[in-house]
């Protein structure tokens, strides 16, 4: 075992050891990430000096139980979590997120299946109609955000199903003016919906159909002499991009979450591109800087072609499934640990080309050399 062992690539690696079938229920598999592969798998599967002594050892030791090894090798962080996700979905069964500590990062809702509109911080992207908005970092920053942006608009902060009514006793904010009262019928149903889709648009354009408006104003009251009117505005526009400065860095509308991953490839002399585009994970795909035709492409022209592909695919995986894909490139996005370059943007018609060149380039050259990938398998 030890000279298989040691033909292994001692390179990063997502593998499975397999126990020995002892019953009629099926075995779970050892599932873990590594950076060293080869070493990684001698200390799990090798004799231990101070075993061999008699000596206790706490440290993890599957020599007798593994009975087979499966492993892929990977180029990056944001990869190895993806096949982390796959491998445990097929093997894990209902307790797969668990088994790779995957948590679901938090969003800010804009729930417009209720006949009054509200928002609402939640970690679950359903099929209801609604505007999710992130994903935030953790939940207080969600939850401040939420708080925040409210205060420009006028909708209701409570979370009761509404029934209406002169005689209801209100809240707080509709007394200090800043809920526009549907509980008391101080407006009607469509009056409350035109503020809900203003909402809509504030979280849908990042915050643009807002700042164009006050920004646009502003302007306007300047040019009439309105100084005070104007200074107001511009308090306005300072208020909205202090509110916008909450938000992190990826947050948008998830139907407008576009990005690129520019991460490390497992292959030699090639970048991988990971696809985001509507908040739905695309997957992978490879440019190789030494293509084996030996046809010399520009790195522009390449990278036009591969979004093209990406653009043409129709597929849609299921919201669980989506959800859980854009969960892991939010947690590596987040992380301390991010090898790679993550380009938002928010047409995918005009993806930034450029900037994608750059950070092709600069991957690359922080990228070390790697032999050729192992035949093992």
């Amino acid at each position: 075992m030890e000279r298989a062992l040691g033909e292994l690539p001692n390179r990063p690696a997502v593998f499975l050891l397999w126990p020995a079938q002892t019953g009629s229920a099926p075995a779970k598999p050892f599932l873990a990430r590594t950076n060293v592969l080869r070493k990684r798998l001698l200390r799990l599967l090798t004799e231990r000096p101070e075993a061999a002594a008699g000596a206790p050892s706490k440290a993890l030791n599957l020599r007798g139980t593994a009975e087979r090894l499966e492993y892929r090798l990977t180029g990056s962080r944001l990869e190895a979590q993806m096949l982390l996700l796959e491998q445990a979905r097929a093997h894990f069964g209902t307790s797969y997120r668990d088994a790779i500590r995957l948590r679901m990062p938090p969003y800010v809702k804009l729930v417009l299946s209720n006949a009054f509109p509200r928002t609402q911080v939640t970690n679950h992207i359903g099929r209801a109609k609604a505007v999710y908005y992130g994903p935030f970092r953790n939940r207080a920053g969600a939850a401040r955000f939420e708080s925040e942006f409210l205060d420009l608009f006028q909708l209701r902060r409570c979370h009761e199903d509404l029934a209406p009514s002169p005689d209801h006793p209100g809240c707080i904010y509709g007394e200090m003016g800043r809920c526009l009262r549907p509980c008391q019928q101080a407006v009607g149903v469509e009056e409350y919906r035109g503020e809900a889709a203003r909402v809509a648009a504030f979280l849908s354009t990042n915050g643009r159909s807002l700042s164009a408006l006050a920004e646009s104003a502003r302007e306007r009251l300047s040019g009439e002499m309105d100084f005070e009117g104007a200074a107001m505005m511009h308090q306005r526009c300072q208020r909205i991009a202090e509110v916008l400065a909450l938000s992190d860095e990826m947050c948008r509308d998830v139907a407008h979450l576009n990005a690129v991953a520019v991460v490390p490839s497992s292959a030699a002399d090639a970048v991988e591109l990971g696809w985001l585009r509507g908040g739905v994970w695309r997957g992978f795909t490879r440019i190789e800087f030494t293509p084996a035709d030996g046809r010399s492409v520009s790195l522009d022209a390449r990278i036009r072609e591969l979004s093209t592909a990406v653009a043409g695919e129709g597929h849609a995986p299921a919201p669980v499934e989506r959800m859980e894909r854009l969960a892991v490139v939010a947690r590596w996005f987040y992380s301390s640990w991010r090898d790679g370059e993550l380009i938002l943007f928010d047409d995918w018609e005009k993806p930034p080309y450029r900037k994608l060149v750059n950070a092709v380039s600069r991957v690359a050259q922080k990228t070390p050399a790697k032999p050729r990938p192992s035949t093992h398998s």
